[in-house]
């Protein structure tokens, strides 16, 4: 059982960087991508949600940005229209189970039956049907990692934001996340009423930021 947590081990680390060390235990896993270019990768978890998702989408056009958008499918489905303009804007949709199921508490059947779940509402909006799934909080069991490998490439983080957490200082957020940035990172963010605040303050900042560096934000 992997134990890696963005709300409880991340929590009490507070940790921006994944550590090398970690990506080296859990091989298996998307981490980031190796680029030689300035290319970034950012992602969003947890919505899409009309009071947070099209804010988003203004701040990335602004920046000419792609991303990829980590959706919990229950919101999928009660707003399927922010979930179109998601695409229409030219980023991605991906698998975050339905209902944001922490999976060392989710036996194995009910897991993968949840993520598929989830992914029937993608694949309403997003024929392709994009194969991409990352574990709620992190939190996957191997078992249910390998039946989901079969089928998904897992996609966890290079840089966590924490810009969940209520208690941090919205600068922090922005300076951390900036400082554990590198070439081919995957950044995660979060378009919820959780992350409302620091989530407002530091995405225009850091696009700013590694635009103006020459940084290209692309899809996974």
């Amino acid at each position: 059982m992997h134990r890696y947590t963005k709300q409880s081990t991340i929590k009490l680390l507070r940790l921006y960087k994944t550590p090398t060390l970690l990506k080296k235990l859990m091989p298996g896993y998307t981490w980031h991508r190796e680029e030689a270019e300035k290319v970034l990768y950012l992602t969003f978890d947890d919505g899409p949600i009309p009071e947070v998702t099209p804010w988003v989408l203004e701040v990335l056009a602004t920046y000419k940005a792609r991303a990829t958008f980590f959706c919990v499918g229950d919101n999928v489905a009660k707003h399927t229209e922010v979930a179109r303009q998601v695409l229409q804007q030219g980023h991605r949709l991906a698998n975050h189970t339905f209902n944001h199921l922490k999976g060392w508490q989710t036996p194995l059947q009910t897991y993968v039956e949840n993520t598929e779940r989830c992914q029937q509402e993608l694949v309403k909006l997003q024929p392709e049907g994009l194969k991409l799934f990352r574990p709620p909080y992190g939190r996957i069991t191997g078992r249910q990692a390998q039946a989901l490998r079969q089928k998904y490439e897992l996609v966890m983080w290079d840089v966590l934001t924490n810009d969940y957490d209520r208690s941090l200082a919205p600068e922090v957020c922005l300076r951390q996340s900036i400082k554990s940035t590198q070439c081919g990172s995957i950044i995660v963010f979060h378009d919820s009423l959780k992350a409302q605040r620091n989530l407002e303050y530091a995405l225009p900042r850091y696009l700013e930021h590694f635009t103006s560096l020459g940084y290209t934000f692309r899809t996974l």
